[in-house]
């Protein structure tokens, strides 16, 4: 795509895949992507593991509600003390682990991949069956699983933009009366 805002809009929760491997160059790549997104102090409090072979693969779905796509390939995004630069590092994993998660996705996309985001962070439920399905080591926690894979559906581009949502500047300062509606009826 020639406009990377086009690969924004472009981006959907992709729910349907062929049968078509990931190559591991592939997967290596979206891995980069992953890396290049920003931390706070530089901390890079993340770790990923990739898994492609089917038995892991049914095994996160049989446990995760929102985790039945039959894609190919899955990279869970762990938060990690145990890789952590610096010692505020760990403070920030949610929202590094985040940007490192939408570089993924985004890269998916660009590379012709469907993806979708599974929450597994903070539920402790489904921490716990990924921490024992992928058999991770202390100081390590799930963010999420990506599914990725070769698209089986299309969904057209597209923001959901909406202008009540923006504001422009600090908000206006507002009496007791007004936070408390009584203001906005007399204005109504």
């Amino acid at each position: 795509m020639e406009n990377f805002v086009d690969v924004i809009f472009a981006r959907r929760s992709i729910r349907k895949y062929t049968d078509a491997p990931v190559p591991k160059e592939t997967l290596v790549t979206l891995l980069k992507a992953a890396m290049a997104a920003p931390t706070a102090t530089n901390a890079q409090p993340w770790e990923f593991v990739v898994v492609t072979d089917e038995e892991t693969l049914e095994k996160l779905r049989s446990g995760l509600p929102f985790a039945k796509m039959k894609a190919p390939a899955v990279i869970c995004v762990l938060g990690s003390e145990r890789m952590q630069r610096t010692a505020a590092g760990f403070k920030f994993w949610v929202q590094d682990c985040s940007a490192a998660t939408q570089n993924i996705l985004l890269a998916a996309t660009a590379l012709g991949l469907g993806s979708v985001w599974v929450g597994v962070y903070p539920i402790t439920l489904f921490k716990r069956h990924v921490q024992r399905t992928l058999n991770l080591p202390e100081g390590t926690n799930p963010l999420n699983l990506i599914f990725l894979g070769y698209p089986a559906e299309t969904k057209e581009p597209r923001t959901q933009y909406e202008e009540r949502r923006v504001h422009w500047g600090a908000f206006p300062g507002q009496s007791a009366s007004a936070a408390s509606g009584t203001e906005a009826r007399r204005n109504d």
